[in-house]
């Protein structure tokens, strides 16, 4: 059902509008595992669908096909076994042409398991589209599967028969803070926002964890059962999150490990001599895969050209695992709720928070006022060379390095200077720390020679603590900014 859907408003008023057109339309759905790609299609249009079925894991190519047949026997009391794919394909299209006018909706869930070894599904399917679905003007076909990489590579990107054959691309996301807001309510939980952040600077928004919650805990205690306990149901999530996803998911674990230790993010250079992994046509594919599942974002750092591009990790529940839960075992019965207000947690919080403002530039730019202005977020960072440290003549600010993890460069001449920083109350910035960023913004300014105006932005959970260095600053954004639906 519809209303059981939390978000997603954009997605389903997508699907609404593929499926009322006049068009037949091959749909791709795809996305990390356990985000809710199956959910959203089988709860919107349960009860429409002229044939559903899912592929088996695993699973030899006859056991597929014997899948298929009983799919064909649910839906049209047709209890033939296909010897091969394009058989199956011919049984089904044959059974559709017998029904009555309207859209006929076929749903293809975990896609990628049907492609066995020797099976020639691709030729199958590619014939079933190309020679009969394409031209009735009435199939809506629609393909789910978390093997992005196949999805990527096989079907969507595909050169062969089904090059440009999907007429529309769905990735479906984790949820944003606005839509964890609404799922932990619609299901009974009491969580303050500042409880949801924390939640999400662990696991992100990816819906199958935040089913794993249990309402009569707390956040604290349910990370620490799911994932710092014997059994618990993420302890193991990790590499099986990547080797679900990712064909050879060694490569991909080993960029998202060296990024993990790189704040600000690596360039591809770096990343080849970091994993050793070799740098051709695969790696290229690699970082698109690993960025299109939203594992890591890539940007260009203030001022910089195409050759300095930099690829940075942004998966919260990735960065959670590396951090803390990695390489550990028999950490205790409370390990997680002992954490809590020690100095590695606070390291952590503060650099997780910021990848949560990362998630939600949208919001910051809505409550910049500049939603209707090109912006472009990057970061910018700089180390004195040994030549201008010796240089006994050379400018003091050069000599200091700095960094701004988060820079909104806009096209009216202004750049907002984000400093985002996590805390339990409100946030106090000391004489010293104002000196801190006047020094950076001062370096900053001489070092990429920009002419633009400077817009001091703090991102805090509760807001500024009201001092005089509080009053220079031009914006303060809230938790509830970041809640704020765009």
């Amino acid at each position: 059902m519809e209303n059981s859907i939390v978000g997603r408003e954009k997605e389903i008023m997508e699907l609404k509008k593929y499926l009322s057109s006049e068009q037949s339309e091959f749909i791709a759905v795809y996305g990390r595992r356990r985000v809710g790609k199956t959910f959203l299609i089988k709860e919107l249009l349960e009860g429409q669908f002229c044939f559903r079925m899912t592929g088996k894991e695993n699973a030899r190519l006859g056991e597929q096909l014997l899948n298929f047949s009983y799919a064909l026997s649910d839906f049209f009391d047709d209890n033939r076994v296909p010897k091969n794919w394009t058989e199956a394909f011919r049984m089904l299209s044959k059974n559709i042409e017998k029904l009555g006018s309207g859209a006929k909706i076929i749903f293809i869930d975990e896609l990628p398991w049907l492609d066995t070894q020797k099976s020639r599904f691709l030729g199958a399917l590619e014939h079933f589209w190309n020679n009969w679905a394409y031209y009735r003007k009435d199939i809506k076909l629609i393909v789910c599967g978390s093997a992005t990489s196949w999805m990527l590579n096989k079907l969507i990107n595909s050169r062969g028969g089904l090059h440009n054959r999907v007429t529309h691309k769905m990735l479906i996301s984790p949820f944003c803070l606005e839509e964890m807001e609404q799922y932990f309510q619609s299901r009974g939980f009491n969580y303050e926002r500042p409880e949801m952040i924390d939640c999400y600077m662990a696991v992100g928004g990816v819906a199958y964890y935040l089913s794993l919650f249990d309402k009569d805990k707390s956040v604290a205690e349910n990370i620490n059962s799911l994932c710092f306990t014997n059994g618990g149901e993420l302890t193991d999530e990790f590499n099986r999150l990547y080797n679900s996803l990712f064909k050879k998911a060694e490569n991909h674990i080993a960029v998202i490990n060296a990024l993990s230790s790189a704040r600000k993010g690596m360039t591809r250079l770096e990343l080849i001599n970091k994993t050793k992994v070799l740098n051709n046509g695969n790696f290229t594919t690699l970082l698109k895969e690993l960025e299109t599942c939203e594992f890591i974002r890539s940007y260009y750092p203030f001022g910089k050209e195409k050759k300095n591009k930099m690829f940075q990790l942004t998966d919260q529940f990735s960065l959670f695992y590396l951090h803390f839960m990695k390489d550990k075992s028999n950490v205790g019965k409370n390990y997680w709720l002992q954490k809590i207000g020690t100095p590695e947690y606070a390291a952590w919080s503060g650099y997780s928070f910021e990848t949560v403002c990362l998630h939600h530039i949208e919001q910051i730019v809505n409550a910049l006022g500049i939603s209707g202005t090109f912006y472009s977020p990057c970061s910018w960072a700089y180390r004195p060379s040994e030549a201008v440290l010796n240089d006994v003549n050379a400018d003091e600010d050069m000599k200091t390095g700095g960094q701004i993890d988060l820079l909104i460069d806009r096209n009216d001449k202004t750049v907002s200077v984000c400093e985002m920083k996590y805390s339990s109350g409100e946030y106090e910035i000391t004489k010293a720390y104002a000196s801190h960023v006047e020094q950076r913004l001062r370096t900053f300014r001489k070092v990429t020679s920009t002419k633009k105006s400077f817009s001091i932005v703090y991102v805090t959970p509760f807001g500024l603590h009201n001092n005089m260095y509080a009053r220079k600053v031009n914006k303060q954004i809230t938790a509830d900014d970041l809640f704020r639906k765009v």
